[in-house]
């Protein structure tokens, strides 16, 4: 299964942008992960780029009133979503500091957060992408993920 994260804007903040490219160097050597960045602007505009570059995707749109899972909870969920065996890509849309439209929301296949906590999108990016590789290293047995 193919992992997509798309993202409004290019990470500008230094540590965002080390980190994200710290974690997809990391995640390079244990699967498909692509890192697709769409036009910052408004909402609706953010919203309209991040639905037509996810068409045809499994949409997890991160998101404040999503479900929060444990690291262990998340690595599960996203294997019974490979197992389906009809999902080809799995997008993770991060929206920009305006959130997402309505219409997005509605047209996801997960709602999910990473915390309770509002996140600037730079943020929530590397985060993600800690996570995505937390989850692959649990999933190969490497001594990264603890607990």
């Amino acid at each position: 299964m193919q992992v997509r994260i798309i993202v409004a804007g290019k990470p500008a903040l230094a540590y965002a942008k080390a980190g994200t490219e710290e974690y997809l160097k990391r995640l390079s050597h244990m699967g498909s992960y692509e890192l697709v960045v769409v036009k910052a602007g408004s909402s609706a505009e953010v919203s309209t780029r991040l639905l037509e570059r996810s068409q045809g995707c499994f949409r997890v749109v991160l998101d404040e009133r999503g479900a929060a899972l444990s690291t262990r909870q998340f690595a599960e969920r996203l294997t019974a979503i490979e197992h389906r065996g009809e999902v080809k890509t799995l997008a993770f849309i991060i929206g920009a500091a305006d959130g997402h439209s309505d219409e997005l929301r509605e047209a996801c296949d997960w709602l999910l957060t990473l915390s309770p906590l509002t996140l600037q999108h730079e943020l929530a990016l590397v985060v993600l992408l800690e996570q995505l590789y937390r989850v692959a290293a649990l999933r190969a047995g490497h001594p990264y993920h603890r607990g």
